[in-house]
């Protein structure tokens, strides 16, 4: 089976999105899925407003239209509600063909936090973006009532894995630091809410891994708070695995695939008891979630790093391929793409 994915998420961005994407295509190959990507390779862009080191592409739509043809998939899937994933959106539509689309990110709550859009413009909008769509994947069951009590339809499960073999407890870093260390990893903006974390009293240290546009602001009001910077592979698996406790404070993430990479090096997990979280940990003794972040963070010390590495390996990315490419096959045949092909051009779908 081959499957394009249109995604506005891509390297060298370091987000969940593009872990989870990566993971996905090279999980598929093993179930003889064959996924390729329609990604902002090769487009203009311009920096996103508010966030000026992440840059968003300008696609056209002949070129959209030409990808699309040349990979001629048999699936269409829409990652991400960025300009690529509009422009591939509408050819789909133009040309009644059936596609699927994935809820990731919390837009309205991101773009009513830097800009202070009512949530209920941010809502509408991505209602509209997805009401096209055959299925709607969401991660979690509390995200599905969420978004459901909120007007989508169609919705369907796609759970998240974690590379075992990557992410794991057996090399981790010196940090000389006094313990327990507790660390936060991501992207460090405003709606990661990652000063909920940093403003804790907690023993020991606290350390913030990754990049942003509020880490200088971050690091001026809390010099006592260790900035790492943007760590990537086995850097970041062994910084990672060197934390007795990773915080995860977001309280906008849909489901926040951090959280199984910590617990696969089996480093307990603190949160809030949002979605995510509270899928991810629910009662399992891998962690804490509480309304009180500082209780759940001094709570998850006491977790077993035996049972953190336990539970990661159950939750394979081949379950979660198995499950996306299901949500495929669902399609009604005839409306699946079958493009004429045309003549080679001179560049290609990136992937």
């Amino acid at each position: 089976m081959k499957i394009l994915i249109a995604t506005d998420a891509w390297h060298p961005q370091v987000n969940g999105v593009v872990r989870t994407l990566t993971s996905l295509a090279k999980s598929a190959a093993a179930l003889d899925a064959d996924i390729s990507f329609l990604t902002p390779d090769g487009f203009p862009s311009m920096p996103l407003p508010t966030y000026p080191g992440l840059r968003v592409a300008l696609p056209n739509r002949g070129e959209i239209a030409r990808r699309i043809e040349q990979a001629a998939p048999d699936a269409i899937h829409i990652a991400t509600e960025g300009p690529v994933g509009w422009a591939a959106r509408a050819y789909c539509r133009r040309r009644k063909l059936a596609f699927t689309t994935s809820y990731t990110t919390r837009f309205p709550e991101y773009v009513a936090v830097r800009t202070g859009l009512p949530l209920s413009i941010g809502y509408a909008v991505m209602r509209h973006f997805h009401a096209a769509s055959s299925t709607v994947m969401v991660a979690t069951d509390s995200l599905r009532q969420e978004l459901g009590a909120r007007g989508f339809r169609k919705l369907g499960f796609w759970t998240r894995g974690v590379d075992t073999e990557l992410f794991n407890p057996h090399h981790p870093v010196t940090l000389d630091l006094p313990r327990p260390i507790f660390m936060t990893m991501g992207r460090v903006a405003v709606e990661k809410n990652i000063e909920a974390f940093l403003s804790l009293d907690l023993p020991g240290s606290k350390v913030v891994v990754g990049d942003g546009p509020q880490r200088a602001q971050l690091e001026r009001q809390y010099p006592r708070a260790i900035f790492l910077g943007e760590k990537k592979g086995a850097d970041l698996t062994a910084h990672l695995a060197a934390a007795d406790v990773f915080v995860f404070p977001s309280l906008t993430d849909t489901f926040g695939v951090v959280q199984l990479e910590a617990l696969a090096c089996g480093t307990p997990v603190a949160a809030f008891p949002v979605t995510g979280p509270k899928d991810v940990i629910a009662d399992h003794p891998i962690g804490a979630i509480d309304t009180d972040l500082r209780r759940a963070c001094l709570r998850a010390l006491t977790m077993s790093r035996e049972a953190c590495r336990s539970f990661a390996l159950s939750r394979s990315w081949e379950n979660s391929a198995r499950q996306f490419i299901g949500n495929l096959t669902a399609l009604q045949p005839s409306r699946v793409l079958r493009p004429v092909r045309r003549a080679p051009a001179a560049s290609a779908v990136q992937g």
